[in-house]
């Protein structure tokens, strides 16, 4: 073997990917290929080692999360380390950490990185280095892909290869292909004078660098105002000019939008300290330098037509029509902060990797199971993967997209390893509780909210359900397919979602009575809250395209919101839990409550159908064993009668028969009662 080759060989010998050789031409094999070793490239490989696949994990940099190292220019992130939530569950807490990826090694958790609620983005870098080598990750650094194309083989899982080629020259071969790369292209508008604007990517981050200057930013999202927040100390004044009108998050609580940290720039706008915000095209700009190196704006059709080369003193200013222009004062400096997109070109066109239409265009086209729209078996994770629930959730962000990310694996496991969504059965007494439980501790349902749902299939007659975490409630219609899991018998799903009219850039989020606190007006509430959809048969895709405006789900048979809660702790047992039950019992015309075995007892004589809690717990001799405490407890709380023992007098002891049913009839009374009174009808348990 050439010695070439022989050295390939040695330095991929951790790889369980093959060497094969086909027309000449060597290849390495892998079933899964991952292109970037950010947070969702890192995730996807966890889970795929935990479940024996072959994968390897390309990145073009000596180390993992070589974006963060980088970004923010800053150096502050505004996803929070919560560090203390007053509960010791490991599930709940990660709805406050927003930074940790999923595994099971709790030295992985990053508040064990920073003691910052805002952390240094050095801290991530630090976490990813230890998340790939702590659990031993296959990533093959300093290996960048700079070529994707396909080769048809019916063989194939997918009905083709996907066949990668590095900056080498080196090929590489998989089955499946995961595309983790992130946005990291910079958004560039192009409009004359466009030369004369440094891009965020490169500014100078030292404020000393900016003193005494006028500076004007393009741009509104973060990246923007986490510049103008570090110089804003400094200069004469900021302006900031956009497309769009300022979208806070607190607002549209979306995470993506302006967060408080970085916002300033608002303050001294509104409390007349020079700083302001504009609104307008950019592409309709136009800059001219003059001969002291200031820059002036304009708008492109004063040049049309015209030589700019003459000198400003030549080309007609908006001021010279309109005295007082909001940007007519010269700039020292003008930035460009607006964001990133994806990158496009590296795929060959028979991948067709699409840009999305509209606000989207910055991400590929995927359909709601992350699956390319226009290859099989090409998947798109992370922030690339945002395109799903833009604007809306938390996909684009590392703690939606760990969620995501786990979701897109039990999908791959299901299609190509038949091993079935993940899922527990339980006896339908549990169904209430089961809910109550998820909806208080579930961090996916809480992150990816409207996205993400739990499933809950029903067995036939009711008497039991299987229950699915976290699945895309955008692909509810294949769910068969999917999951590998059967619903014959209908199906309840579990979402958490915000209220209807509650979220936007020009809604008054903190109105009076803004928050409802009675169960029977849960349907108005406003704030997070769970929402249980009730369906006989699981809906059709035709279906699923016809949905309402908004609503993560075509219209149901029934649907029950549960009331929001301050505490986001939904365990009030009027409040929360009694609807919730009484919901659940009204779909399944079935009885949910616990019954003590006394109640059970009394079915038993007088009843046809036995309540399934009775069915399942009393008549199989199982549930809680009585004793004196419980049953004066019960007596107490006038949940029992209390039948006291009979007084025996006379000369036969208390166990003898002879007289004792002459003695019972005559001493001992049994009053007669109506049925719903001997059980009684609050809730027993």
């Amino acid at each position: 073997m050439a010695p070439a080759v022989c050295g390939m060989l040695l330095g991929l010998a951790l790889y369980t990917g093959s060497l094969r050789v086909v027309s000449g031409a060597a290849f390495f094999y892998h079933d899964y290929c991952i292109i970037g070793a950010g947070p969702s490239g890192l995730q996807a490989a966890y889970f795929l080692q935990q479940a024996g696949r072959d994968y390897v994990v390309f990145e073009r940099s000596h180390a993992p999360g070589s974006f963060f190292a980088l970004y923010p220019r800053h150096r502050k992130l505004i996803s929070i380390n919560k560090r203390y939530t007053g509960k010791s569950n490991s599930e709940f807490n990660l709805r406050h950490d927003w930074n940790s990826l999923l595994s099971h090694d709790r030295r992985l958790l990053f508040r064990r990185y920073s003691r910052d609620f805002f952390p240094d983005a050095d801290a991530m870098v630090r976490y990813l280095e230890d998340f790939a080598a702590l659990l031993k990750l296959r990533v093959q650094y300093n290996t960048a892909i700079v070529h994707v194309t396909l080769e048809r083989n019916a063989q194939a899982w997918n009905g083709h290869y996907f066949l990668l080629t590095d900056q080498d020259r080196q090929n590489y071969k998989c089955s499946s292909l995961l595309v983790a790369t992130g946005t990291w292209v910079p958004n560039v508008v192009n409009f004359p004078g466009s030369e004369y604007v440094e891009g965020y990517e490169t500014v100078s981050i030292s404020p000393e660098d900016f003193a005494g200057q006028t500076v004007l930013i393009l741009g509104r999202g973060n990246s923007a105002f986490e510049t103008a927040e570090n110089i804003l100390g400094v200069t004469n004044f900021i302006h900031m000019v956009s497309r769009s009108r300022v979208r806070l998050s607190w607002a549209t609580h979306y995470v993506g939008d302006l967060r408080a940290i970085n916002n300033g720039l608002l303050d001294t706008y509104q409390l007349k300290s020079l700083d302001g915000l504009l609104e307008g095209d950019l592409e309709d700009l136009a800059i001219i330098k003059d001969k002291k190196g200031k820059l002036h704006i304009t708008l492109r059709f004063y040049l049309e037509n015209r030589n700019t080369s003459t000198g400003i003193d030549s080309i007609t200013l908006p001021q010279d029509e309109l005295d007082n222009f909001a940007t007519r004062a010269p700039y020292d400096r003008v930035i460009r902060c607006l964001g990133w997109k994806f990158d496009f070109s590296i795929y060959n066109r028979s991948l067709r990797m699409m840009p999305g239409k509209g606000n989207k265009k910055k991400y590929p086209q995927i359909k709601p199971s992350y699956e390319s729209r226009g290859t099989r078996g090409l998947f798109v994770l992370g922030t690339a993967s945002h395109s799903v629930d833009f604007r809306k959730s938390a996909g684009g962000f590392i703690h939606g997209f760990r969620y995501t990310t786990r979701a897109v694996h039990r999908l791959l496991e299901n299609r190509h390893h038949g091993v079935p969504w993940p899922s527990t059965v339980y006896p339908i007494t549990q169904l209430t509780n089961s809910i109550i439980k998820r909806v208080n501790e579930a961090s996916g349902l809480y992150q990816m909210f409207s996205v993400l749902a739990d499933i809950i299939l029903l067995r036939e007659n009711a008497t039991a359900f299987e229950y699915l975490e976290e699945y895309p409630v955008g692909i509810l219609a294949e769910l068969e397919t999917q999951t590998g899991r059967k619903a014959p018998n209908g199906l309840f799903v579990v979402i958490m979602e915000y209220g209807r009219n509650f979220s936007g850039a020009d809604k008054d989020v903190f109105y009076y009575n803004r928050a409802v606190g009675e169960a029977q007006h849960a349907w108005q509430s406003n704030f997070l809250h769970p929402v249980i959809y009730y369906y006989k048969r699981l809906p059709t895709e035709h279906e699923m395209r016809l949905r309402p405006p908004d609503w993560p789900l075509p219209r149901p048979d029934a649907v029950h919101h549960i009331v929001e809660d301050f505490l986001t702790d939904w365990t009030a047992p009027n409040a929360h839990i009694l609807p919730l039950r009484r919901f659940l019992e009204n779909c399944l015309s079935t009885d949910l409550r616990n019954f003590f075995a006394e109640s059970c007892f009394l079915f038993a004589f007088t009843r046809q159908k036995l309540p399934p809690f009775c069915r399942q717990g009393y008549v199989r001799m199982q549930g809680l064993m009585g004793s004196e405490g419980l049953r004066r407890h019960a007596i107490d709380a006038g949940l029992l009668e209390d039948y006291a023992p009979t007084d025996f007098s006379g000369d036969s002891p208390p166990d003898s028969h002879e007289g004792s049913q002459d003695q019972l009839l005559r001493d001992h009374t049994i009053p007669v009662r109506p049925l719903q009174h001997l059980v009684n009808t609050k809730d027993e348990f």
